[in-house]
């Protein structure tokens, strides 16, 4: 596996053919961990941090839960295909703009990774399609206590794990979901659903994370403490909180059909139209369009497509992405029309498909 292998296949975090699709998308664990007396990655220069990447390179390389990993220099890196491993959240915004020093190492199925040199000397990571927190937890559990075998954390008797920001001070665990939740937007609820996380603890962002915009209707929910609660704590309340948000997003867009069914359906159809006959379509509007569509697929309203080719499209459509496949940098202005053009194709082979298999 290369990272020119990424780009044309699903990832971990969107489901394939078979899987779930609906309102939960994705679950996220992340680990922080940092090395025993070595400055933070914020504080060491870029010498140090080079000299903790050659440390940790051997132990990450032979571990086996990681499964003969992919191994991914920041420094030997294009800006391209930093972008490709962001949008594929497979790596941090920070992490991206580091050009030495820092790295990835990532299992072939894209499900289990770990940053180095983020914010900590280790960000360890496991993916799963749907709501599978507990099925995250097992896979970064046990990569954490292969590396810790070999390598001596920063450890508090009194707080836990160290961490380069105190909210990850503790179990350093950080559980998210990611949702579709175009119900509750549509309806006007989602801004008092935000309120509410805030007011428990949770922390509400957009699809890129922290200060991105919701685009898409695609939110992840997650734990903003880990200092006093258990692992098992942490991802059991906020699974609780997750079933919750479903429940009111399903209430939502069966309100909306029910009052106000030919708005739900004409929404659906307008953004059908404009993804099969657009010639120009910038990002954002390629996710709320699709959202639209996945809406609609989710409310029995649409039958030509399936879950599966939106996922890919949310994906095919990020600018990164969509510059490896055409081989080359586009100006906005070109990946608009470039993006248009992929869209309509990928719609129109997918169509074309679903009804050959239905005719036989």
């Amino acid at each position: 596996m290369n990272l020119h292998d990424l780009v044309n296949r699903p990832t971990a975090w969107l489901p394939g053919a078979g899987e779930g699709g609906g309102i939960v998308v994705s679950s996220r664990i992340r680990l922080a961990r940092n090395l025993k007396d070595t400055a933070f990655p914020g504080w060491a220069g870029e010498d140090e941090c080079a000299h903790i990447w050659r440390r940790l390179v051997p132990t990450l390389r032979e571990a086996p839960a990681l499964e003969k990993p992919l191994q991914v220099d920041m420094g030997d890196c294009s800006a391209l295909d930093r972008h490709i491993l962001f949008e594929r959240h497979l790596i941090s915004r920070e992490l991206a703009e580091r050009k030495a020093g820092g790295g990835l190492f990532l299992r072939g199925d894209e499900g289990l990774s770990v940053m180095v040199n983020e914010e900590d000397h280790l960000r360890l990571q496991a993916l799963r399609p749907d709501l599978d927190l507990s099925g995250a937890w097992r896979e970064v559990n046990q990569l954490d206590g292969e590396l810790e075998r070999d390598l001596d954390f920063a450890f508090s008797p009194q707080l836990g794990y160290l961490t380069a920001c105190p909210t990850n001070v503790g179990t350093g665990l950080r559980a998210s979901v990611m949702l579709h939740v175009p119900g509750l937007v549509l309806v006007k609820e989602m801004t008092a659903v935000v309120k509410g996380m805030a007011k428990i603890g949770l922390a509400v962002r957009g699809l890129w994370g922290e200060g991105s915009e919701a685009s898409g209707h695609l939110f992840q929910v997650s734990n903003q403490m880990t200092l006093g609660e258990a692992e098992a704590e942490i991802i059991g309340n906020l699974e609780q909180i997750v079933t919750e948000i479903v429940e009111h997003e399903q209430n939502a867009r069966w309100r909306l059909f029910e009052q106000n069914e030919a708005y739900l359906r004409d929404r659906v159809g307008r953004a059908i139209g404009l993804l099969t006959h657009a010639h120009v379509l910038n990002s954002k509007e390629a996710l709320d369009l699709l959202s639209d569509l996945r809406l609609g697929i989710d409310m029995n309203m649409v039958e030509q497509w399936n879950h599966q080719v939106v996922n890919q499209l949310l994906l095919q459509t990020q600018p990164g992405h969509l510059q490896k496949q055409q081989g080359r940098r586009l100006k906005p202005g070109e990946r608009d029309v470039a993006r248009a053009d992929m869209v309509r194709e990928q719609l129109r082979q997918s169509k074309e498909k679903r009804s050959g298999n239905s005719d036989e």
